[in-house]
């Protein structure tokens, strides 16, 4: 698994010449209303066991939450279930937020 910044994922994500991650976002739904990276899609953290079958297991897959923690058990999990192109995103959308985007909302 590979432990992302905030800083080093803006500039995967500004680099025209590199695929784009599935930005993979682990929190509650209220999380994600409240702020959430651009492109990321909900799949709350419970809820993955049950729809790891709807992720490509050959996509870079780059796992967010708040702060870093659901993401990295989210990835550990991933990476346990044959997923082999894991990203955890350190420190997660308050990283981003304080490094990133400090227009994002934080809570």
């Amino acid at each position: 698994m590979q432990h992302l910044t905030a800083p080093e994922l803006a500039a995967w994500l500004g680099d025209d010449s590199r695929a784009k991650p599935f930005l993979l976002d682990v929190r509650e739904p209220w999380e994600f209303d409240t702020c959430h990276i651009a492109g990321a899609q909900l799949m709350p953290m419970q809820t993955i066991p049950a729809r790891i079958d709807d992720l490509d297991e050959d996509a870079e897959i780059v796992c967010i939450c708040h702060h870093g923690a659901r993401s990295l058990q989210v990835a550990a999990f991933l990476e346990r279930h044959g997923f082999g192109k894991v990203s955890n995103l350190t420190g997660g959308v308050h990283a981003w937020a304080q490094q990133v985007d400090d227009t994002m909302p934080r809570y």
